[in-house]
């Protein structure tokens, strides 16, 4: 029993119960929190409805699509390592989410940087619509829908850090890195009253809230942990590909849901949004398989897959602002960028970012922000801006602030987040752990139980 109790994952659920009863007892004296009034319901639409939620269920496929896309690329010892680090993120990251998590990100502004605890256990967010965030679907659906953008950020990091990270370490990192580097990001962004929103900045899906976030956080990570036992030369190459395909296929499918349902309705943006996507990722994939034809003399299934997965991230910042020949543009340029990342810069450094998630989720978060700031339209919405190519140079600069801004707030407070955790509990499995793989050291399980 002594043993139980001294254990970090002990603490690490008394943690969780504590905050749960708090909310509980918060969420007791909320006064009338069965039914929204017949006027507040009357103003939900059932269509727009239907799309969030349809869409919220699609970006939350995208986590386990994720865990097979990554878990492919790992070596065979691994794979249950990447599966389970990924599963436990749509648990424990629901759980902050609804204790404190929307609350931080969309919750009363205070001076621009976080939202307040008003909304701490979900008290006062129901089924009426809120008319801030999405005034024709229940605040319910919105948030949950917010929540899958919540679980599946933290989840991209672990590509940097796979097969070296210990599995109790992860689960504190990544509860913690989701509240002081997640949800005061995307208050800033996407919060009303968040300072980077208020200055114009657009991210219509996550470019710079999950994608500039989570790949600047992985590089912070990579450079903490340090290369895996082995790199660059006795690394062995990914040992399942048709995973990887899988999961990248099902990240495809799933984003029209990440995009098209940040809509927040089932008209015309969303149609927009959805047709973009789809552009962008192809014509991604085409560019990436082209250069991997030019310079290896052959085009590969995990170069073409990486491809349409960095389309895929470039287009989210913008799939709300940029036409179909935008999105061409987005998507060529992504590949280009995402290939000198991956293929130039990672072995010029040498840093072992393990499953490229800063050379692809970061080089092409931060080249779709400041693409949004260079074919964004008013004929596409109306609320948004005209970029640089539409005749307002402004916008540009206002995405190029936003950038600098979210990139150095996430290196710097991951680097000093993974220090001090380093310092009290290790983020390191041991070498001999490391060198038996982590499904078995970590989780007493074995992803395969025949050897080719």
């Amino acid at each position: 029993m002594a043993k139980v109790l001294k254990s970090p994952p002990f603490w690490f659920f008394a943690v969780f119960l504590l905050f749960t009863v708090i909310a509980t007892v918060v969420a007791a004296e909320e006064v009338a929190p069965s039914a929204a009034a017949p006027s507040e319901l009357a103003q939900v639409d059932t269509g727009d409805t239907a799309w969030l939620l349809t869409s919220a269920a699609l970006v939350l496929v995208m986590t386990p699509a994720l865990a097979f896309f990554y878990g492919g690329l790992v070596r065979r010892k691994n794979i249950l390592s990447i599966l389970m680090q990924c599963f436990m993120l749509m648990c424990i990251i629901t759980i902050q989410w609804v204790l404190f998590g929307y609350s931080l990100s969309f919750g009363p502004d205070i001076k621009g940087i976080i939202g307040g605890l008003g909304w701490f256990g979900l008290k006062n967010v129901g089924l009426e619509p809120n008319p801030v965030y999405a005034a024709t679907v229940p605040h319910q659906a919105f948030m949950i829908f917010q929540a899958m953008f919540a679980i599946i950020t933290p989840a991209l990091i672990l590509g940097a850090f796979a097969e070296r990270m210990k599995f109790s370490t992860f689960c504190v990192f990544s509860v913690l890195w989701a509240t002081i580097v997640y949800d005061p990001v995307c208050h800033w962004v996407w919060g009303a009253g968040g300072f980077l929103r208020a200055d114009g900045a657009l991210d219509f899906a996550g470019g710079t809230v999950v994608h500039i976030n989570a790949g600047i956080a992985a590089l912070a990570s990579a450079l903490v942990l340090g290369k895996r036992q082995g790199y660059p030369h006795k690394i062995s190459p990914p040992h399942n590909l048709p995973f990887a395909v899988l999961g990248a296929g099902l990240l495809w499918f799933g984003w029209f849901g990440f995009n098209g349902g940040s809509a927040l309705g089932s008209g015309a943006l969303a149609t927009n949004a959805f047709v973009v996507t789809h552009i962008a990722a192809a014509a991604a994939g085409l560019t990436w398989a082209m250069l991997d034809w030019i310079f290896n003399s052959r085009s590969t299934v995990l170069g073409i897959i990486t491809g349409a997965v960095g389309g895929l991230v470039a287009i989210t910042p913008a799939s709300g602002f940029v036409n179909p020949i935008g999105a061409i543009w987005i998507g060529i340029g992504v590949s280009v960028l995402c290939y000198i990342s991956v293929a130039v810069l990672k072995v010029k450094f040498g840093y072992d970012d393990s499953l490229d998630a800063f050379g692809v989720h970061g080089v092409g978060g931060i080249w779709g922000a400041l693409a949004t700031g260079l074919w964004a339209t008013k004929a596409v919405n109306p609320a948004g801006a005209d970029g640089l190519f539409y005749g307002n140079p402004a916008q540009f600069f206002i995405q190029f602030k936003a950038v600098i801004i979210t990139a150095a707030y996430s290196f710097v407070v991951t680097f000093v987040l993974l220090k001090i955790l380093d310092a009290i509990m290790g983020l390191r499995a041991s070498e001999q752990d490391e060198k038996i793989g982590l499904d078995l050291t970590q989780h007493r399980e074995a992803g395969y139980t025949v050897l080719d």
